[in-house]
């Protein structure tokens, strides 16, 4: 068979659904390994591989909530140790997130935005404090392991729309569920007042169509 060939029966093949593809682990390049687990421990992130042999060392961790891990060890990366900048982590509560890690000893700036009003990073246009309007995606925080490697907090509260599957509503931690169920409190309520303000006795079923509206970013329940 050409290659002329073969390219025309790829060409001509119908589209294959596209394959879960998912993001499992991050490869951090460090200098020190001992130094960095025990920052990343200090963190309260979750140890699921120490792997030592000899003077060798891999380590597995996994930050609270999240699908995707980090791992780094002796002789792993090629990179230079420092060289991971502004990997995103979504938090439910910028600030909450803030003093968590302050609590921890882990040396973090101040809540910032982007005093244009974007909802990305611009390093130019940082506002101290949360977004005014706490709009998701719009209000940021930083930190750095011992080596540089840096980190991005994000306030994630609703998703753009198309982030996610629409059909799967899942929550990290309890502190991320009691979030949403606090941010669904408040919308009900506004959700009776404009009904005539009776109780409406269907609420379960308007939690859950908030809660999953949020995280799909689907339009929310009035």
């Amino acid at each position: 068979m050409t290659t002329q060939t073969l390219d025309r029966r790829l060409t001509d093949a119908p589209a294959l659904a596209a394959l879960d593809t998912k993001l499992e682990v991050l490869l951090l390049p460090v200098s020190n390994v001992h130094r960095a687990a025990d920052f990343y421990q200090q963190l309260g992130w979750r140890l699921d591989v120490d792997h030592r042999e000899g003077d060798a060392r891999i380590v597995h961790f996994t930050p609270p909530g999240s699908a995707a891990s980090v791992m780094f060890g002796t002789g792993l990366s090629p990179s230079a140790p420092g060289s991971a900048q502004l990997t995103f982590l979504a938090v439910s509560d910028i600030v909450a997130a803030r003093a968590g890690l302050l609590a921890k000893g882990i040396d973090v700036s101040e809540v910032f935005h982007d005093r244009n009003g974007g909802y990305r990073f611009d390093p130019d246009a940082r506002q101290v404090g949360p977004d005014p309007d706490r709009r998701s995606y719009a209000s940021f925080a930083t930190f750095s392991d011992p080596d540089g490697n840096s980190w991005l907090l994000q306030e994630v509260t609703t998703r753009f729309p198309g982030r996610i599957d629409s059909g799967v509503t899942s929550f990290g931690s309890a502190a991320d569920l009691a979030g949403a169920l606090r941010r669904a409190a408040n919308a009900h309520g506004a959700h009776e007042a404009r009904n005539g303000g009776g109780y409406d006795t269907n609420w379960p079923d308007w939690y859950a169509s908030y809660l999953a509206a949020e995280q799909s970013g689907a339009p929310l329940p009035l």
